[in-house]
């Protein structure tokens, strides 16, 4: 079974060796790897990892964090594409079917940034509206957003009273990045965590910036 693991380690050559040497040794192969952040002397990495048949997750916390100076931020299953890199993909796929550009857009956003599910809201009359959402978008839609408008893209507070009480119970981490209009804006999800990171929503933003354009054109 695949598991995506999120790790923090020190950022120094021959960290991230010792923590695929460890891995290793408990019989786990790594598919890929995912650099998210570089800060302070800090990394963080997703990797994704196939889990021999018969072992519980928590040999991967176990492995990973008998190296010095790391620390396992998530472990979650993983039934993801493994090429982390299909930002220009998507892109292509939006140009080429403009007039379903933004619900492809929006089911492909979680496989990119890893996320649960995605999806666009608009707000009219000071409640907020689906426009397009992906599969496993919850059908709970958020009322009023204290964060609306939204000039950059940003990490949301899962716990403030704004968020559905469904998506509290799920610990789900929450971010969010302008769509090209004012009155469009993309919230991503992220059930059980990880948190997201800024390398990560910068990222989501960019992107968001190019289809935008795509989709304006």
């Amino acid at each position: 079974m695949s598991f995506l693991i999120r790790v923090q380690l020190p950022d120094r050559p021959g960290a991230l060796g010792a923590v695929a040497t460890a891995l290793g040794e408990v019989g786990v192969d790594i598919l890929s790897l995912d650099v998210v952040e570089r800060r302070s002397g800090i990394a963080i990495d997703d990797l994704v990892v196939e889990l021999p048949s018969g072992r519980l997750p928590d040999v991967l916390i176990t492995a990973a964090e008998s190296v010095e100076g790391v620390e396992v931020d998530a472990v979650r299953p993983w039934a993801g594409v493994l090429d982390t890199h299909r930002e220009l993909e998507l892109v292509e796929q939006v140009a080429a079917d403009p007039a379903h550009g933004l619900q492809i857009f929006t089911d492909g956003v979680p496989k990119i940034v890893r996320s649960g599910w995605a999806m666009v809201l608009s707000v009219i009359h000071g409640q907020s509206h689906r426009v397009a959402a992906s599969f496993a978008a919850p059908e709970t839609v958020a009322g009023e957003l204290p964060w609306w408008p939204l000039r950059r893209a940003t990490i949301l507070d899962p716990e403030d009273p704004w968020v559905p009480r469904p998506w509290r119970e799920l610990g789900t981490e929450l971010a969010a990045t302008p769509l090209g209009r004012a009155d469009q804006a993309l919230l991503i999800g992220r059930p059980g965590g990880p948190m997201f990171r800024a390398a990560e929503v910068a990222r989501l933003e960019h992107l968001a910036g190019i289809v935008a354009v795509v989709l304006r054109n």
